[in-house]
């Protein structure tokens, strides 16, 4: 690495000044490989990462294959019923064990030299295992490798690499309920959709992160979606709606100006049949949950960012989105629509219909979403080595942190909650001038 980059990245990566009221982000925190190789270290090596979820592999015997934090790994739900995460790596020799992407497997065979594995992990078979002098003790330390700790809430299943990483609960905070009231919205549960969108950004994956917690770029940016909206007679607007951080670098949005929740609030687009039965569901929520905690599922929409690789947006329709940081300037996105277990046929089209509208990756948001970070990235370089111009303004709505008042959904508030989280875990530099408000990570009380 040149000097000139080294320099560079010693520089602070967070100015907050509390005096002048303005959050900068220093622009390398999307450049530098070695902030990238840093962040590989010290957050996707050391803290909990989303996998996928545990109706993808809903029988014994399932598999899926992806890549987490680089790592190539099997997922899978072995016979005895378990879900697993082994290393997509013969203990062997080190070949890539399986390589199909899913399917249903009792065994994976390694196609180098033969050897064999159930999928508990144990070894079936060893060609030639005559050759080696001790072959018990062989095969109990040929097991395939696990990922030291899986953990499941609300059938979102998580891993770390770390075995001495806290309990996921832990690490979740605030965020678990909000993933609660999903499997809520339907007495039935929820299950995800066969099928994976699988693409690639040429940005940075803290730019995705801040694009889900930008509601600031809504109207500007989706002017075509939000025009559609008012000629179907919804109202567009940014009232009632803010911006929470939630501890451990996660955040919300919580949404109220347009929604798309099929059996949550009715919208004129949906037709009046879906009316009716948005009508019979809200009266069956509310029984089973209460008058309040069916408010809050029902009539809010919410964008929630879990640490550091796991979006859920639910609005217009219900997705999972999995970031998977490949370079600095590259993001592999896959992404699963979660739906109602039990459903009406005609709102499990309407569903589909209004989740392709608008968060597919062909729909009205996701195009114009990728298109705005990629810009993004193009542009810092034009401040590349420019020394205080080379930093990204965040200083929305610090005047009312200040007031304390809480953050709108348009102002930037949840992102500077991820940023400081991020320098606290990468030690990317921190330079604060004044005194924060007591209360900045205040997040809120739903249950």
């Amino acid at each position: 690495m040149s000097s000139e980059v080294s320099e560079r990245v010693a520089e602070p990566m967070l100015v907050e000044d509390w005096e002048r009221l303005t959050f900068r982000v220093n622009r390398e925190a999307y450049r530098s490989p070695e902030i990238f190789a840093r962040e590989r270290v010290d957050v996707w090596l050391r803290t909990w990462l989303y996998l996928g979820h545990e109706t993808e592999i809903p029988d014994v015997n399932d598999f899926k294959v992806r890549t987490i934090a680089g790592r190539p790994l099997i997922f899978c739900r072995d016979t005895e019923g378990q879900v697993r995460a082994w290393l997509n790596s013969c203990p062997h020799r080190g070949t890539v064990l399986c390589r199909e992407t899913e399917g249903s497997q009792r065994r994976f065979q390694c196609f180098y030299h033969a050897w064999t594995f159930n999928n508990d992990g144990t070894v079936a078979a060893i060609p030639d295992d005559g050759a080696y002098e001790d072959i018990e003790s062989l095969q109990k330390n040929m097991m395939l490798r696990s990922v030291p700790r899986l953990e499941i809430h609300e059938g979102y299943v998580f891993i770390s690499f770390n075995p001495d990483v806290p309990p996921l609960l832990e690490h979740l905070g605030d965020a678990a309920d909000y993933m609660t009231m999903i499997e809520q919205q339907h007495a039935s549960g929820v299950t995800t959709l066969p099928g994976v969108q699988l693409y690639s950004v040429r940005g940075n994956w803290k730019l995705a992160v801040e694009n889900a917690m930008d509601g600031y770029h809504f109207s500007p940016t989706h002017n075509t979606f939000v025009g559609y909206l008012r000629e179907s007679g919804f109202a567009v607007t940014d009232d009632d709606q803010y911006a929470y951080n939630l501890g451990n670098g996660h955040s919300l949005l919580v949404l109220t100006g347009h929604g798309g929740r099929i059996s949550m609030v009715w919208e004129p687009r949906f037709g009046e049949d879906e009316k009716v039965r948005t009508e019979e569901h809200r009266a069956e929520m509310v029984e089973r949950l209460g008058e309040e905690r069916a408010h809050y599922i029902a009539d809010e929409s919410h964008i929630l960012f879990v640490f550091p690789n796991l979006l859920l947006f639910d609005i217009e329709g219900l997705s999972i989105r999995q970031l998977e940081p490949v370079a600095p300037g590259h993001t592999d996105v896959r992404a699963w629509q979660l739906v109602p277990r039990e459903e009406h046929p005609d709102s499990r089209s309407l569903r589909m219909k209004t989740v392709v509208s608008f968060v597919g990756p062909g729909g009205l948001a996701t195009p114009d979403d990728i298109e705005a970070y990629e810009a993004v990235q193009r542009g810092i370089e034009a401040t590349r080595g420019a020394g205080d111009l080379d930093y990204s303004d965040m200083s929305r709505g610090m005047r009312d942190e200040v007031k304390g008042e809480q953050g709108r959904s348009i102002d930037e508030g949840a992102m500077r909650g991820f940023w400081r989280y991020w320098e606290e875990a990468v030690g990317g530099g921190l330079q604060v001038t004044g005194d924060r408000p007591a209360g900045f990570l205040e997040g809120r009380n739903v249950r």
